[in-house]
């Protein structure tokens, strides 16, 4: 016998099967790339700077993260214009930088998920300039033109939620061009064929890369009518700022030739067909439309077909309050049975919520409510960095302003710089240990540093350990990530739901007002302590007595 028959062959390692529902219930981290973390000195995150982070973001104990634009772009809206979709902008880093970002999530169990803005691009992006040069170009129809009416004016009504008119006149083609949001980012046309053929191209490129998911940016804003009709005056009952500020007259029109047409319905399943052809990708459309949205979302993310899911602003904007809780988690369910939300309380859009809801000074208990509560309604998670330290919104200087839409309707709307500010991870270094630059592109908040990483990292009951313990429980119990839920009657500022997922079934009860209040457990209920982290009412013979801003999770 030799050493040589000795040897076997390797047995080959069995990969692990894919989920391909691994999205519904997960806990998604969003990155604003500018902000995370700065690796070499200018000022601005990079992605080398996020990369030295995801051990942080891994630890916190979520399922992905979504990264904001770090596609090639002018930066007019910071990322939000893009002018390669294949490139990475030079102030992020390289491509190289990019993969490697992915290849050290990956070795942690995070899966990522990029923004993907193609409702518009940037001016400067090269299928523009050609388009722009002529009306016979090869590219001349690859955006949204139109005459204009015989005065010259615009062709129809429709604004820009950056404000002022949605149309911007171009000398050389004597026409319009539509911009639902800068005049620097032109939409597309997606009434043509080779602009779908062209972006889904582009798509495919970062799932080649391993890309595991899009957010897809305006996601509603694809196609306009071809009419290019009016927009109707919306009905004072109607009116609704979720979609844009209160004091843009945006809010004054019913959008319904200008977003949310049905042509988006055939390009979402040709999309979907893209991504599945990759298991375990998936999306996550963002709806904007404040008068349709859980219709759009309904037509979107039901059955198999379209989006895996979507969020809207039901939960961005609105007030902290039972009755509307309520009447959203109902409208939801009611609308879209089989769809599947994205549930948000902040993001690079909003006012932070601990600023936005918590003014009545509860903010300690008001944070760890309202952070329970996103954790144990039905569907998946979106925390925004900072979120897990109850970073409140930045107070910024108009001289400090970066952001086009805060200082276009500065002052009574301070724009989106406020809740874009660099994370803080040290509370006694330069920055918070985000730059060693000697000015960041937005400035770090004194009162942010009081919540930095190391003031709360192991300290029993920071917020922080608090997040942490939270997702542990999530983890631990299948109804709160892929149950159902079934809203309870429950007296004044009470909210109550049951969820239930093979056998696992839970209570859960929030008081959202400033008094204490009980709860009167239906007949025949008696949950018994779940092990939530932060909760310790138990229930008595009475029901269930809650302290305000505080929440019962119990085992049914």
């Amino acid at each position: 016998m030799t050493a040589t028959s000795l040897m076997t062959e390797p047995k080959p390692v069995e990969e692990a099967p894919i989920d391909k529902d691994w999205w519904r219930g997960a806990v998604i981290y969003q990155i604003y790339p500018r902000s995370y973390q700065d690796q070499n000195g200018d000022g601005v995150g990079d992605l080398v700077g996020i990369t030295s982070r995801l051990d942080y973001v891994a630890d916190l104990g979520v399922d992905a993260i979504w990264l904001s634009p770090v596609f090639t772009s002018p930066m007019k809206d910071f990322g939000y214009d893009v002018s390669d979709y294949r490139g990475i902008d030079p102030i992020f880093g390289t491509l190289e930088d990019f993969d490697r970002l992915v290849q050290k999530a990956h070795s942690l169990g995070l899966k990522v998920i990029i923004d993907q803005v193609i409702s518009h691009s940037s001016d400067k992006h090269p299928w523009f300039a050609e388009s722009r040069q002529s009306r016979t170009n090869p590219r001349a129809d690859w955006y949204v033109w139109a005459d204009p009416r015989p005065d010259g004016t615009p062709p129809n009504n429709w604004l820009s939620i950056f404000g002022g008119s949605a149309w911007q006149w171009d000398s050389r083609r004597m026409q319009y061009y539509l911009h639902n949001f800068l005049v620097s980012q032109p939409d597309l046309n997606f009434h043509n064929r080779d602009v779908q053929d062209a972006l889904l191209a582009d798509m495919r490129f970062w799932l080649e890369r391993g890309v595991d998911g899009f957010r897809l940016d305006t996601v509603n804003f694809y196609f306009c009518s071809l009419g290019l009709e009016s927009n109707p005056v919306v009905k004072p009952e109607d009116f609704n700022a979720s979609t844009a500020p209160a004091v843009n007259p945006y809010n004054f029109q019913e959008h319904l030739y200008d977003k949310s047409r049905p042509e988006n319905l055939d390009f979402l399943k040709r999309l979907r067909a893209l991504m599945d052809e990759y298991p375990g990708k998936t999306t996550v459309g963002e709806i904007g439309d404040s008068q349709h949205q859980l219709e759009v979302m309904a037509q979107y993310t039901s059955g198999d077909e379209r989006l895996h899911m979507a969020y809207t602003f039901d939960y961005l904007g609105g007030v902290f309050s039972a009755a509307h809780f309520h009447k959203s988690i109902a409208a939801t369910e009611a609308a879209a049975p089989d769809g599947w939300i994205c549930l948000a309380f902040s993001n690079h859009d909003v006012v932070r919520h601990v600023s936005r809801w918590a003014a009545h000074g509860q903010e300690a208990a008001f944070t760890r409510l309202a952070a329970t509560l996103l954790m144990t309604m039905r569907g998946s998670v979106c925390l925004y960095q900072g979120e897990e330290l109850g970073l409140k919104e930045a107070e910024l200087a108009f001289e400090d302003l970066v952001d086009p839409y805060g200082i276009e309707f500065w002052p009574q709307f301070k724009g989106r710089d406020g809740c874009r500010t660099p994370m803080v991870w040290q509370a006694h270094s330069a920055n918070g240990a985000f730059s060693t630059a000697n000015r960041t592109w937005l400035p770090v908040p004194a009162e942010h540093l009081l919540h930095a990483v190391d003031t709360q990292d192991g300290i029993d009951g920071s917020v922080l350990e608090f997040y942490r313990a939270l997702l542990r429980f999530r983890k631990a119990h299948p109804a709160l990530a892929k149950g159902s839920i079934m809203l309870l009657d429950a007296p004044g500022n009470l909210l109550a739901f049951e969820r239930e997922f093979e056998g696992d079934s839970l209570l859960c009860v929030f008081n959202m007002g400033e008094a204490a209040a009980t709860f009167p457990l239906p007949a025949g209920m008696a949950p018994r302590d779940a092990g939530c982290p932060g909760v310790t009412t138990s229930p008595t013979a009475g029901g269930i007595a809650l302290e305000p801003f505080s929440a019962y999770i119990g085992l049914l």
